[in-house]
């Protein structure tokens, strides 16, 4: 696949429908998903879904959260396999080169949103550990102010432990609290720091809430 090439159809494919139909399968019997809010997220327009990220495993639970096709980054090493790339691709993935500043991927995600999809971006970067939702980077934000974009907080619990229970096996149990949307900073011909750093402190505090709340279920 081309560092370039994306395909931003929102249709799914009967390819699509056959993973993801294993995939939720799959994640149904190991995990048992229960999902909280699903309403938050909006059925039109562009929409960033901004989750917690404690697992590899976090961007397929996006088939719990909403009916639409929902796109987003993986690393680059998954497109070379052949099975798992074409997957992948069919689920809405496009590659991110891991520990760069990847502009191309930068520019991918602006293009799903100003195309009015769905996109998963984790806005606390790279996996965390524990319950706390530590300072955020502004990029959610900013890239939602570019594109005028709708952020939605989600808050996943079980999945850190996910990989530690199949091994011993162990089932686990998922929780999905999908938190209430935040309205991306305004934006005319510049995008204001300040905005941008403001909404992502409640980006921050939403997150946190949503976290605890899944936690708690």
């Amino acid at each position: 696949m081309s560092r370039k090439q994306l395909e931003l159809n929102p249709r799914k494919s009967l390819f699509y429908q056959v993973v993801a139909l294993i995939l939720r399968g799959i994640a149904t019997v190991i995990s048992r998903p229960t999902v909280h809010g699903e309403a938050n997220i909006p059925a039109t327009g562009p929409v960033l879904i901004a989750p917690t990220h404690r697992s590899n495993v976090d961007f397929a639970f996006s088939l719990f959260m909403t009916k639409r096709k929902v796109f987003f980054m993986a690393k680059d090493s998954l497109f070379g396999i052949p099975v798992v790339g074409r997957a992948i691709i069919a689920l809405g993935a496009f590659p991110v080169a891991r520990g760069t500043a990847d502009r191309d991927a930068m520019r991918a995600a602006q293009s799903v949103l100003a195309a009015g999809h769905a996109l998963i971006l984790f806005p606390e970067g790279t996996r965390k550990y524990g319950a706390t939702v530590d300072d955020l980077l502004d990029g959610t934000m900013f890239i939602a102010a570019r594109e005028q974009a709708t952020v939605v907080p989600v808050g996943l619990a079980g999945t850190e432990t996910f990989a530690a229970n199949l091994k011993r096996g162990r089932l686990a149990r998922v929780t999905i609290v999908i938190g209430e949307p935040i309205t991306p900073p305004e934006a005319s011909e510049r995008v204001s720091r300040s905005a941008v750093s403001a909404k992502t402190v409640e980006l921050q505090r939403k997150l946190q809430l949503a976290l605890d709340e899944a936690q708690g279920n």
